[in-house]
């Protein structure tokens, strides 16, 4: 087959700027290759090179004693003592969830599964935070069906537990929805695996599943924003296979076991391109591929085919020669291709054969860490005006607006979907806050969650970044776990317009300033950009994914409200409505600022918590909704009524920061009031647990009713 001639709709096509293009003719001094324009193309598009964010994501606090490893690997490693570590990652599969929700939301899910596994690390637990549109958009219920079967039919079949997320509905996603998946594992502090290649003339081993034609261009596609040629792209979308995965899971742990790897990497975006170009890179060295020998389950399949190719279930290793037969008979007895296709190289050169021919002759070094990177003009986000006339309503119907919204409402028509107890080690199911999972044959457990509020990054991106972080801290606290690390998912629109730019500069400076303050470093993430339709973003979402440790199982926050506790809450109340959730599901609107987020406060009532566990019969955190619902959803919980004092609207439903509704009994609630007092914590008694009704100063209905359109609502809106 003939290569097809390199033109400027080709070059547009491929995701180049003419710039770009005139550098790779520089570098090359010549005209590339059609798989040597494939490759560049691959390496610089936005999804793998990180050009418009290389700059700030710079500035995060990624370190601290508890980080073993930080961003640049597969997945980020925290310490957990005990020579155990924690390893974790969050990424998108956003463009090929729309185009196609089941296969893009299940690959996303073996993805990132890899992404953990390929550091030696066996996952112990999944989440994911979805955003779509209206419900009364003609996609979404589509979506919202194919993405949760997605999730559950890939993470069910590969035997990990989903622990938590989130879903939101806007019509800011009507045309991009988002997907984004998180995992982690556990792995022996000692017994790491990187991906940067050593040692000159060592196998390169393709493991796994055979190659197809299937997710060629993926990573490009991921790169742009949708139009009206979207139903063109399907093509660029994965197809996974959990089964295979499990298999390659339990191989390549197998394999790590007995001393054969010298370095492993994922073939996640750019497929064997990205995988073979990233270890060379961080290694130094050059890599030799001969395309002849990769396994192929497609005939007739190009060198630019295969080099793009982003089909699952996939690994690149370099090996130790000497154990050569060793790995082959591992792979072999878990029904897996194991293959032989290249060599590392001294110079810095990417190879790549096929049929006696070569397709690619490049510079490695030029493909990886000196891509492009760009300073992006940007502009602040305009200071959002102050909320004038915050409105009066019934408490109530506040509150039954609130959980009659497929926002607000309880969402186990999505989690009963995934199995949240494979594994036996779950503590806590999705649905009733930060998910726990024990650390197997240990005291310890870990709590895992993932936040952000995006019409707060969208009214003040710097406040908005600072409470997805703080947010975190508080679920995790709640849970009676110290915070110890992040990753994140940063999904913002066009990069390439000032004012996109300029959400997510304000949002990465207020999450590296909450991560700093709460000691919760960005150990791993994602960047998703260009997730717009017809020139209509996005909400910014800067998803926050954390970790928390729990090293004794009386330290956990887990039980329930009981008839007669007192509700206290933690911190500073004000009223603030701006951006609420009531002003946005009682009265159509998204307005006035976003909440302060005053972090010394977070980190000392986060503190004060997590001392008092023994005291709590049950605790919250206090974020949208405010007060009235997250009163009411521990009531729902608990099957017992609640009432608050204040009618007020602003007391039931405001959005101050670092705050926590406890639950506790008459004779604890006197210490608390004294510990609270010696520790500088404000407290205050704002209710009481019991009876078979919620009230609201005085409003009041009962809970069986409140609870049942709170249950229903969710799978009626979507039908």
């Amino acid at each position: 087959m003939q290569d097809p001639e390199i033109t400027d709709d080709l070059i547009a096509s491929h995701g180049f700027t003419p710039d770009e293009y005139a550098e790779v003719l520089n570098i090359l001094g010549r005209t590339p290759s059609f798989t040597e324009f494939g490759i560049f193309s691959a390496m610089w598009n936005e999804h793998c090179s990180y050009k418009s964010s290389k700059k700030w994501l710079r500035t995060l606090p990624t370190s601290g004693p508890q980080v073993i490893c930080g961003p640049g690997e597969n997945a980020g490693i925290v310490d957990i003592g005990d020579n155990q570590a924690v390893v974790f990652k969050m990424e998108s599969h956003n463009h090929p969830s729309y185009i196609e929700p089941y296969q893009g939301a299940a690959t996303g899910v073996g993805g990132i599964l890899r992404d953990v596994f390929t550091m030696g690390a066996r996952p112990i637990a999944a989440m994911n935070a979805l955003s779509f549109g209206e419900v009364d958009h003609p996609k979404t219920k589509r979506l919202v069906s194919g993405v949760v079967e997605g999730i559950g039919g890939y993470g069910n079949a590969f035997g990990v537990p989903t622990v938590g997320g989130e879903v939101r509905f806007d019509a800011a996603y009507n045309g991009n929805c988002l997907v984004n998946a998180f995992a982690a594992g556990l792995a022996d502090a000692d017994k790491i695996f990187y991906s940067a290649a050593s040692g000159v003339g060592r196998p390169v081993v393709y493991l796994g599943a055979k190659t197809g034609r299937d997710g060629v261009g993926g990573a490009t596609m991921a790169s742009a924003e949708f139009d009206d040629t979207i139903e063109e792209k399907r093509p660029t979308v994965q197809v996974g296979d959990p089964f295979t995965e499990k298999r390659l899971l339990e191989a390549c742990l197998e394999l790590m076991a007995t001393g054969a790897v010298i370095s492993i990497q994922d073939m996640g975006a750019a497929g064997l391109t990205c995988s073979a170009v990233e270890m060379g890179d961080k290694g130094g060295l050059g890599v030799k591929l001969n395309l002849d020998a990769v396994p192929q389950r497609e005939t007739g399949m190009t060198a630019y085919e295969m080099m793009l190719s982003e089909s699952q279930e996939r690994m690149l290793m370099v090996l130790d020669p000497a154990k050569e037969e060793v790995a082959r008979a591992v792979f072999e007895k878990w029904d897996l291709d194991f293959a032989i296709v290249g060599e590392t190289i001294e110079e810095d050169r990417f190879l790549v054969m096929h049929g006696g021919e070569v397709k690619a002759d490049l510079p490695l070094s030029k493909l990886s860490s000196t891509a492009p990177e760009y300073d992006r003009p940007w502009v602040e986000t305009p200071k959002a005006a102050p909320l004038e006339d915050a409105p009066e309503i019934d408490p109530i119907e506040g509150l039954r607006a609130l959980i009659t919204s497929p926002n607000h409402a309880r969402k186990h028509w999505v989690w009963e979907q995934y199995d949240a107890q494979v594994m036996g080690d779950t503590i806590r199911v999705p649905g009733v806050g930060a998910g726990l999972v024990r650390v197997h044959g240990t005291e310890k457990s870990l709590a895992f969650t993932s936040d952000v509020t995006p019409r707060y990054v969208k009214a003040n991106p710097v406040e908005g970044g600072k409470q997805a972080v703080a947010e975190a801290y508080r679920n995790l606290t709640a849970a009676g776990a110290k915070p110890l690390a992040t990753t994140d998912n940063l999904n913002f629109g066009n990069p390439e317009k000032p004012e996109i730019m300029g959400q997510f500069v304000g949002a990465i400076k207020g999450i590296g300033a909450a991560c700093a303050a709460l000691d919760m470093p960005i150990v791993s993430g994602n960047v998703s950009l260009y997730n717009e339709t017809d020139g209509q973003p996005i909400l910014p979402t800067p998803t926050i994914g954390a970790v928390g440790l729990i090293e004794n199982p009386e330290d956990i926050i887990g039980g329930l409200a009981q008839e007669g506790d007192y509700a206290l809450v933690i911190g500073d109340s004000t009223g603030h409505l701006g951006q609420s959730a009531l002003l946005l599901e009682a009265f159509g609107r998204a307005e006035g600022d976003a909440p302060a987020v005053d972090l010394d406060a977070e980190k000392r009532n986060g503190d004060f918590l997590r001392s008092q566990a023994a005291w709590l019969s049950a605790a919250t955190d206090l974020s949208d909704g405010g007060l009235a619902l997250a009163a009411f959803e521990m009531a729902d919980a608990a099957g017992i009524g609640v009432t608050l004092d204040s009618a007020d609207t602003g007391d039931l439903f405001g959005e101050d920061q670092a705050r926590y509704l406890i639950a506790c009994p008459f004779d604890c609630a006197e210490t608390l009031f004294v510990a609270a007092g010696q520790a500088g914590v404000p407290i205050a008694q704002v209710g009481r647990f019991g009876g078979d009704a919620v009230t609201l100063g005085a409003s009041s209905a009962p809970l069986e009713n409140l609870s049942e359109a709170y249950r229903t609502a969710f799978a009626e809106a979507l039908a």
